[in-house]
């Protein structure tokens, strides 16, 4: 299943910077792991902001669900999930 998430992050100013550090540095470290797994497609920056658009490749509603909560970052983002499905007009084959 395929899904498009916006990650909006929202650390708190008063956040110490080596507790802020090392909590992106745990994201980065899981997020890539996804992304080699084959989970996490695809993820795009929005410039100008903290916040991002991946794609999700997972087999449930529930595992994109314990993915997100998993996520260091969690606790500081603002969430939003759509369901995907290929257009029939796509030339691209391999996207189910």
């Amino acid at each position: 299943m395929l899904f498009q998430v916006r990650m909006d992050v929202k650390i708190p100013s008063d956040m110490p910077a080596d507790v802020a550090n090392e909590i992106k540095a745990r994201e980065k470290a899981y997020s890539q792991d996804l992304q080699r797994s084959g989970k996490w497609r695809h993820i795009w920056r929005l410039v100008g902001e903290y916040a991002n658009f991946s794609i999700f490749d997972v087999e449930s509603n529930a595992e994109l669900h314990d993915i997100l909560t998993a996520l260091p970052l969690f606790p500081y983002m603002e969430i939003s999930v759509t369901p995907l499905c290929r257009h029939p007009s796509s030339i691209r084959e391999n996207d189910i």
